[in-house]
């Protein structure tokens, strides 16, 4: 089953937005109360900002970076799969994502392998995201 409409225009924005280099305006594509699992990291980030910085700063990270396939289970979910480069480390990995009845993307899930690229990955996304995630004096 296809992705309902909405749904397929959002994603189309976002293959445009990737293909761009530039996911400034991703945010838009996103609800409110987005939930962005990382997989570096063991506890969700929520809020359509937080997710933003996330997505622009791994695209960021990221050389070579190719969408491949997909896979559909659905109106409303998709999964990607990609590869690319971290500091000189091959890496695969999914994006699993789940759009709201608007079409907006309302979870967004990802999971690489090898480790070695993983780790390469939250090495640099710590490096990257950390000042934004430390508490506020």
């Amino acid at each position: 089953m296809p992705l309902h409409a909405k749904a397929e225009q959002t994603l189309r924005r976002w293959h445009e937005m990737v293909a761009a280099q530039d996911l400034g305006q991703v945010a838009t594509l996103c609800t409110r109360d987005i939930v962005f699992r990382s997989p570096v990291a063991f506890a969700p980030y929520q809020g359509a900002e937080l997710v933003a910085a996330f997505l622009q700063q791994a695209l960021q990270t990221f050389d070579d970076f190719r969408y491949h396939r997909n896979f559909g289970d659905g109106e409303q979910s998709i999964v990607l799969e990609f590869s690319a480069k971290v500091a000189g480390k091959e890496l695969k990995g999914i994006d699993m994502i789940r759009f709201d009845e608007q079409g907006l993307m309302a979870e967004f899930e990802v999971m690489v392998r090898p480790a070695t690229g993983l780790q390469a990955l939250g090495t640099e996304m710590a490096r990257r995201m950390g000042p934004l995630l430390a508490p506020k004096p």
